[in-house]
Parts: C-alpha cells; sequence; structure tokens
C-alpha cells in the first residue's frame, strides 16, 4: 500500500534519500519510542494535509481536463513524443485543458502540445531522490509539487475527465490501473481510457483476455473500460464522441 510504503520509506531522516536500499530498511525498523512515532506521524498529517488542500484549491478552478500518462523516458526524437504533443494540441483545440506527471519525456510533450495550443497546461510533479524536475511548458500557476504519490493520484483521478495512455513503464501501468480499478469498482464514474500504440499494449489486452477472463479474475464487461487508438485524431475523437452521448461539451 503507497500509504505504507511512503510513511515508513519516505521519511524525513535526514540525508534518509540518500542511503542505499539496505540502510534505508534498517532505518525504517529501527526500534522508536512512543514520543519519536507520536511526532513524526502527527507532523506527517499535517504535510499530507497540506497537499491535498493546495492541489483541491488549485485544480477545482481548472475546468474540464484529460490527462496524459507516459513514460518520463521518452526522447525528444521518439514518435510517441510528437504524437503525443499532437494528441495534446489537439485536446486543447477541442477545449480541453491537458494535465500530466509535470516530468520530462510523455509528460514533457503533453505539456508542449498544450502551451502551443494556448491551451490550459498542468503538472502535477512528484519528488523523487533521483529529482525529478518540472518541465519547462507547465503553466506558471498549474505546477504543483507533491512529496506523496497517493496524493498526486487522487488528483489525476479527481479532476480529470478522461485518461490518454501512451507508452511507459511501472509508473504508467500504475496510473493506468488505478483509473480501471477506480471505474471497475464504481468509485469514480466511467470515464473514457484510451490506449495509444496497440503494437505497445497488444500483449497486455491478450493476458488480460487469455489469462485474467479465463482465470474469473475480471469480467469479459471489463475489456470495455478502455479503447485503442493510433493516431491523435483517433484518441481525441473517443473522448469527444464520449460526451458527445451525455450531451455534454468541454464547458460543463
Amino acid at each position: 500500500m503507497n500509504f505504507l510504503i511512503e510513511g515508513n520509506m519516505m521519511n524525513d531522516n535526514n540525508g534518509f534519500e540518500h542511503l542505499n536500499d539496505d540502510e534505508k530498511i534498517r532505518r525504517a525498523l529501527e526500534p522508536k519510542n512512543w514520543h519519536e512515532v507520536k511526532t513524526h506521524d502527527s507532523w506527517q498529517i499535517f504535510k499530507i494535509m497540506s497537499e491535498f488542500v493546495e492541489g483541491f484549491e488549485t485544480l477545482a478552478a481548472i475546468g474540464p481536463c484529460v490527462t496524459i500518462f507516459g513514460s518520463a523516458r521518452t526522447m525528444t526524437s521518439d514518435p510517441y513524443y510528437k504524437l503525443a504533443v499532437d494528441i495534446a494540441y489537439k485536446l486543447c483545440k477541442a477545449g480541453y485543458g491537458v494535465i500530466t506527471g509535470g516530468g520530462p519525456g510523455i509528460m514533457e510533450a503533453g505539456n508542449l502540445g498544450a502551451k502551443k495550443a494556448g491551451g490550459k497546461s498542468v503538472g502535477l510533479n512528484i519528488q523523487l531522490p533521483f529529482e525529478q524536475e518540472a518541465n519547462e511548458y507547465i503553466d506558471k500557476d498549474k505546477i504543483l509539487n507533491f512529496k506523496y504519490f497517493f496524493v498526486r493520484k487522487v488528483m489525476f483521478m479527481k479532476y480529470s475527465q478522461g485518461f490518454i495512455v501512451l507508452p511507459g513503464g511501472f509508473g504508467t501501468c500504475d496510473e493506468m490501473f488505478e483509473a480501471l480499478t477506480l471505474i471497475q469498482t464504481k468509485k469514480i464514474a466511467h470515464f473514457p481510457i484510451v490506449l495509444v500504440g496497440k503494437e505497445y499494449w497488444t500483449d497486455m489486452d491478450k493476458w488480460f483476455r487469455e489469462t485474467m477472463v479465463k482465470f474469473g479474475n475480471i469480467a469479459e464487461k471489463d475489456l470495455n473500460l478502455y479503447e485503442f487508438a493510433e493516431t491523435p485524431e483517433e484518441a481525441v475523437a473517443f473522448i469527444e464522441n464520449y460526451y458527445k452521448k451525455y450531451n455534454l461539451t468541454p464547458n460543463f
């Protein structure tokens, strides 16, 4: 569970982030007296609350947005980088703002496309031990920096009217599965999820169909929680057509 991991491992001990894995585990398991536990936990609660408050106050006023997920490692020369730029550009021209994780790679591409279109460019940056820097294409009044992954994910889920997922690693999959799980369990509405690049996602889709459904761990209907797109036009059209079905526009 992210809360437990971040509460125990990402603590505020001086120099903690510079320790190796073995030292971090030993530090986390060191016996602590009640005063130390109480003081640390109480202070941590206030920090978590402050991140929620800042996030809610900033994002509540932004309006309808679509989140673009994808790898921080994608280079500017990668075709998926350009694809993300074009998707974000078209989303903004359709009246949506763009939210990304605020870092480099696909995230940077999403913010660049939004900036080029003159749309709202939002970045939810995460503080990491190796220092992920916020990219330069985020609107200055729409940069949020988070220490806690779980608070950041709440912001993605709460303030997005759709999710477009480009190729990425563990972080991208974590965010995608968060959205799928919340929709499947009806904790949030069935917002559209578009996976871009079927070649990249096809083996995962095959595993869902041939293994997870076969073993009864998801239902056949759960495969309808996401769609595939190959082009910016297809990705944006899916978002727009979804909301036309409800006679809604980006101004809702």
